[in-house]
């Protein structure tokens, strides 16, 4: 699996060789709106265009309410107290695919055929296997885990940390936010409490359960490093996530499972580091994994908002850049908004009448400076809803209604 997670990472890094500054950031941002798929079966790889990058190795149905201002901690054992709460609710989640590869077409030479004949098979079979981790959401058998982790599996096994062993199904995944469920036949199962990763601050504590590298049920600490790290700015330009950044050691293997609060409260889920760097790893908020989790459960699949656009935030020296590149075909006269870089054809931004060149002032009358907001304000719009842009054209404020449509799946091939 690891050449799998290595080619995988090469072939992200590659997209950004040609790039300026500036198009790297345009692509990047508009990959999360428009869209790439990225597949692995264990580990998930955040790879950067500033090389920064590769490796690595959700939860939904009920909302909490408002976490209380953390406890002081005196007990210094309190880790061990959210060890033994959570730690029976953190599963090792086992996926492996049945892989069938053409032999070339050297062996069906008739020279090879008139030695061997029919014994040449035609096509050959290896199985893929990948362990990632998960924890439990109901007492029913509700699992939630990493879409990485289950990707294109044929078998999924779940193991406790009694021992027992249940077999798998994918209620459904989400390869934009990584997020996906899976149900197992049991009862009375240990479970996991939610908490409120809207409220989290820089300086948390932050406890990682899971599996990395095999080993099973290990547990390391650390403190929430920054919060609201956009899928760009850790490598992972397919994602529609503003990730949790700790410094609380993840690893392959930890995919999937929790990280938690010192209260024991499952604030993220462990899905990426960034290779060669240490205390670099990332989480999924815990209210954006409820949030997605929720549509699996209900109907098995997720809706994301999608306006079919390119776009980089605007400032003195990206203005700069983008009016001296000789390939650009933009002329900008602006350092602050969002410019739009490119409108896909066909898209709910083409038949609101966006071009490229516009320079997006406000959303919803709300001022705009990077394109993470406007990004942030899509996924949280709904289809078929409204959003009202204020452009700026060639020197002329227009204001224009764009109705957010289905995110193509096709986009995720």
């Amino acid at each position: 699996m690891q050449n799998q997670v290595n080619q995988k990472s090469q072939t992200l890094d590659s997209k950004h060789h040609n790039y300026t500054p500036w198009k790297q950031a345009a692509a990047s941002l508009s990959l999360v709106l428009l869209g790439s798929g990225m597949t692995l079966a264990g580990g998930y790889i955040a790879g950067n265009h500033q090389q920064l990058a590769k490796s690595a190795s959700n939860l939904a149905v009920s909302r909490v309410d408002a976490a209380p201002p953390l406890p002081a901690i005196t007990d210094a054992n309190f880790v061990t107290q959210v060890v033994q709460q959570v730690g029976p609710a953190v599963v090792r989640i086992e996926a492996s695919r049945t892989v069938k590869t053409s032999l070339p077409d050297d062996f069906n030479d008739p020279f090879f055929r008139e030695f061997f004949g029919s014994r040449i098979p035609q096509t050959q079979e290896r199985v893929q296997r990948g362990t990632g981790s998960g924890f439990i959401l109901s007492k029913d058998g509700s699992i939630l885990t990493n879409a990485h982790v289950v990707d294109g599996a044929d078998k999924v096994r779940v193991i406790l940390k009694d021992g027992r062993s249940f077999q798998g199904k994918v209620l459904g995944k989400d390869e934009l936010t990584d997020v996906a469920v899976i149900k197992i036949q049991a009862e009375n199962l240990p479970t996991v409490k939610l908490g409120n990763s809207d409220q989290l601050q820089t300086g948390e504590w932050a406890i990682a359960i899971g599996n990395p590298l095999g080993l099973d049920n290990t547990v390391t600490t650390g403190i929430i490093s920054a919060t609201g790290r956009s899928s760009n700015q850790i490598g992972a330009p397919d994602k529609r996530v503003e990730y949790i950044q700790t410094d609380a050691a993840i690893n392959p293997g930890n995919s999937g499972g929790p990280l938690l609060n010192a209260r024991g409260e499952v604030i993220g889920m462990n899905t990426a580091i960034i290779q060669g760097a240490q205390g670099l790893g990332f989480a999924i908020p815990i209210k954006t994994v409820e949030r997605i989790s929720n549509q699996l459960i209900a109907t098995g699949k997720v809706e994301h908002p999608y306006l079919g656009i390119q776009m980089v935030g605007l400032t003195p020296q990206i203005k700069e850049n983008i009016n001296s590149d000789p390939d650009n075909n933009l002329s900008v006269d602006q350092d602050q908004g969002v410019l739009v870089v490119k409108v896909m054809p066909n898209s709910p931004a083409a038949q609101a009448g966006i071009r490229a060149g516009d320079v997006i002032q406000k959303l919803n009358g709300q001022s705009v400076a990077d394109a993470n907001s406007i990004q942030r304000a899509v996924e949280n719009s709904r289809v078929g809803g409204q959003l009202q842009l204020e452009v700026k054209r060639q020197g002329r404020n227009l204001n224009l209604a764009v109705r957010p449509g289905a995110f193509p799946t096709e986009q995720l091939q």
